[in-house]
């Protein structure tokens, strides 16, 4: 099929009426919509909220753990006169 015989047959597939759309499909689509943008949004709530949680455990980790500061030595240095 070359790029001529493609453009005709674009042509003829635009040329046509458009198929009839059912009456009732409007409402369903609308449904549908609706319901997955509120998903969508408490998807987003609860991932924000995980974050959330994950970086006030690290806080409190980090005050707690104290990872910056250097453990306190296990041996004692050697006792010179």
């Amino acid at each position: 099929m070359n790029v001529s015989e493609r453009e005709a047959t674009v042509r003829r597939m635009l040329e046509r009426t458009p198929p009839a759309v059912p009456p009732d499909l409007y409402g369903d689509v609308v449904r549908r919509g609706s319901r997955l943008l509120r998903r969508r949004t408490l998807a987003l709530r609860v991932l924000w909220l995980a974050l959330l949680a994950a970086a006030l455990a690290f806080t409190v980790w980090a005050s707690v753990a104290r990872p910056w500061v250097e453990p306190p030595s296990t041996t004692t240095p050697p006792i010179s006169d």
